[in-house]
């Protein structure tokens, strides 16, 4: 039987990752605060990669079932928590795209949604511009729309980034810098 040991939430949920982790590693329940701080940008990351809402929904209770279950071999060291955390989603997502195979469906993204702007034409300006926008993010390598996904759709810091990559912090802020660069030449070319 599980025997509960008090935490104060309020105070783990709003502190460092060390913090929500130790808390885990000696209380199960404690990995609570861990999936209410990082559900969102693991989801909205798969979303990305994912074919739609419910794989990325899917993969997302993996992530979360395989970090449950490693969170007590994790160990602070040179590699943050978040990192650790994303290199299992990020290995979740390619053997799911290995079991399927089709492109990245950048319409998944709830964040490149248009918002209402009020008109008519400028709610049809603004639609024809997003569109724009994931004919341009299609266009670009595989690579370079996972880098992007892992920085703007999951929210993490080239320094979360670079060990799932493999590169240096520096090397993935150039990296996104030109992926932003060819984006931006790619998008002005569609009009």
């Amino acid at each position: 039987m599980l025997r509960a040991i008090p935490f104060r939430a309020s105070v783990i949920e709003g502190g460092p990752d060390d913090a929500l982790v130790a808390a885990a590693q000696a209380e199960p329940a404690a990995f609570a605060a861990i999936y209410e701080r990082y559900l969102p940008r693991v989801y909205r990351y798969l979303a990305a990669k994912a074919g739609n809402p419910e794989e990325a929904a899917d993969l997302t209770q993996a992530v979360f079932l395989k970090a449950f279950g490693g969170i007590g071999g994790f160990r602070n060291g040179n590699t943050p928590f978040a990192s650790w955390l994303f290199r299992i989603a990020r290995n979740e997502a390619i053997d799911a795209h290995r079991r399927r195979r089709p492109s990245v469906p950048w319409d998944a993204l709830s964040g490149f949604e248009p918002v209402a702007a009020g008109s008519p034409e400028a709610d049809a300006l603004q639609l024809e511009s997003v569109r724009e926008l994931r004919r341009a993010v299609a266009a670009l390598e595989p690579s370079k729309r996972d880098l992007l996904a892992l920085r703007y759709a999951a929210g993490l810091t080239a320094g979360e980034i670079a060990p799932l990559v493999g590169k240096s912090p520096e090397a993935v802020k150039k990296q996104l810098q030109r992926t932003l660069r060819q984006l931006k030449e790619n998008y002005r070319e569609d009009k």
